[in-house]
């Protein structure tokens, strides 16, 4: 990774925290959308997966309460990672990447190209602290969406979904200023359509 790249990063959650500092955020621990955990656990892929696999149920149970069609069963969906990884711009949380069918080329995208209208990129996530804390995280989603349907987003919508199935904020309708900042990270990717890569380490062909 560049340096230009990761200081587009630090400079995008930069932007996003103090955003998040502004609307005056108080959720509990295991609530906190994008803040950081000061004290991720450093595990090893199969440690990782043995965590995940123990809060799949539980995470499909939580966020289906949400009742967003746009992302049932997301969990059947092709994944693009072989075990969950730390995203820093998750708030050190581990995810993992899952892409419908119609964003089955998401993982091999070039510069300049970009996702179908109908796309839906989804990442589940958890909190591994080192202190042996283990609970499920937001779920973030992305739909990309019709050309000129949201052009202060690049035409994508942001979702954030909580644990529990509570709706943090939707870019196109409830609370879409508290996840306005979800755009601003993404601009860092604008080159390939505004989304991250798996990192190399982690990633798997579908």
């Amino acid at each position: 990774m560049s340096m230009n790249f990761q200081q587009k990063i630090r400079n995008a959650m930069a932007i996003a925290f103090g955003l998040l500092a502004i609307g005056g955020m108080a959720l509990a621990d295991d609530q906190d959308a994008h803040l950081a955990i000061e004290n991720p656990a450093d595990l090893s892929k199969d440690e990782a997966q043995q965590h995940y696999q123990a809060l799949t149920r539980r995470m499909a149970r939580g966020y289906g309460t949400a009742q967003l069609d746009i992302i049932l069963n997301y969990q059947s969906w092709p994944l693009f990672n072989d075990a969950p990884y730390i995203s820093a711009t998750h708030g050190q949380r581990y995810v993992n990447s899952y892409a419908n069918r119609m964003a089955h080329n998401y993982a091999t995208l070039q510069e300049g190209e970009v996702l179908p209208m109908g796309s839906v990129l989804a990442k589940d996530s958890m909190t591994v602290t080192d202190e042996g804390k283990i609970y499920p995280g937001a779920l973030f989603v992305m739909q990309k969406l019709s050309a000129g349907a949201s052009p202060e987003t690049a035409d994508w919508r942001y979702i954030m979904v909580m644990p529990d199935g509570s709706l943090f904020g939707d870019t196109t309708g409830f609370r879409a200023s508290a996840v306005a900042y979800c755009h601003v990270c993404h601009e860092a990717v604008a080159d390939r359509d505004y989304t991250f890569y798996v990192p190399e380490e982690y990633q798997v062909k579908n």
